[in-house]
């Protein structure tokens, strides 16, 4: 029987279980892989919190990502087969579907081939990051060349995504990180500047880097009061994207900086993208081009054993992490 991870309870991270499950069969238009590699996101942390767009039903599974081979396949199916390599795009129920475990079974429409030359690490650190940066970036964004970005929280893999896509279009990439400790590291990513916020005013920073005019796109998952600083450091008539909730406090609309500079505040996930077959073959186009031009290149943190679980998401809480977080299997 496959060791599955679930939680009877919501909680900490102490409340995830390894458990010895019956190997189920894939229903219609459905595929079963042997999963080899499962990337980690902050999405799974709030789920098992209890504080997800998604309530947990008990006992439930989850987890988003994941990257193995193909073992069996349901009625309906079509374009996949036993042998396939996949990684799963985000694209279904956490908890009906959750990938963490040595089996998984998921919709075949969110069953995607990656790179021959990838290996299964690299595969689990693929569509969760790039589909949401390219999303909102790309997709809405229509960020071009000689655009500012701001990215907050860069040294996420959804934050390091967002600086090469920024980079592969021309634009500059301007990153924030809190302690000193990551600007080398985000400079080293690509990022053109780093504004370390424990150190450094935002907004005034952000403005000079800027001519003063501000940036055109902001792409944060923080909220809370930061926002109203965000407000601030955006050009006129520019966009800020509001792709998470990282901050436990209230998130006050920047009221007077939207009504003088006719401000978008956009809330967005990456579930826009993957829901619309047109958007979906746009953001898997553009992905795979990036890949294989090498634009876009995963950048693995740190690799935990599927044993680990526990301590692979404390490890993620910590917010320690330069990127992607993977649990091998």
């Amino acid at each position: 029987m496959p060791k599955i991870v679930r939680f009877h309870q919501t909680g900490g991270p102490e409340v995830l279980k390894l458990e010895d499950l019956p190997l189920a069969e894939p229903g219609k238009g459905e595929v079963r892989f042997k999963v080899e590699a499962i990337g980690l996101n902050r999405a799974e942390i709030m789920f098992r919190s209890g504080q997800y767009l998604e309530v947990p039903q008990f006992p439930s599974r989850l987890g988003y990502e994941a990257a193995g081979v193909i073992d069996a396949v349901g009625p309906g199916t079509t374009g996949l087969r036993i042998g396939d390599r996949v990684s799963t795009i985000p694209s279904f129920p956490i908890g009906q579907y959750g990938v963490y475990g040595e089996s998984a079974i998921v919709p075949a429409l969110a069953a995607a081939h990656f790179p021959d030359n990838f290996s299964s690490i690299e595969g689990a650190a693929i569509w969760m990051q790039y589909m949401t940066a390219y999303g909102a970036l790309i997709e809405y964004g229509k960020v071009r060349k000689n655009d500012s970005v701001l990215i907050t929280a860069a040294s996420s893999s959804v934050g390091l995504a967002a600086i090469q896509i920024v980079k592969a279009t021309g634009a500059v990439a301007i990153a924030t990180t809190r302690g000193a400790d990551k600007k080398a590291f985000l400079l080293e990513a690509g990022a053109d500047h780093v504004i370390v916020t424990d150190e450094e005013d935002l907004v005034e920073r952000g403005k000079s880097l800027t001519s003063g005019k501000g940036v055109r796109v902001v792409f944060d998952p923080i909220a809370g009061p930061l926002l109203k600083q965000l407000g601030e450091v955006t050009a006129s008539w520019g966009i800020i994207f509001e792709y998470g909730a990282l901050s436990s406090k209230p998130t006050p609309f920047p009221l007077f900086s939207a009504l003088a500079k006719g401000l978008t505040v956009r809330g967005y996930t990456l579930f826009e993208i993957v829901r619309s077959p047109e958007a979906l073959t746009r953001g898997k186009d553009y992905i795979y081009q990036g890949l294989e031009s090498g634009a876009l290149k995963p950048i693995i943190d740190r690799t935990f054993r599927l044993e680990e679980i526990v301590e692979a998401h404390r490890y993620m809480e910590s917010n320690q992490q330069k990127g992607k977080i993977v649990v091998t299997v």
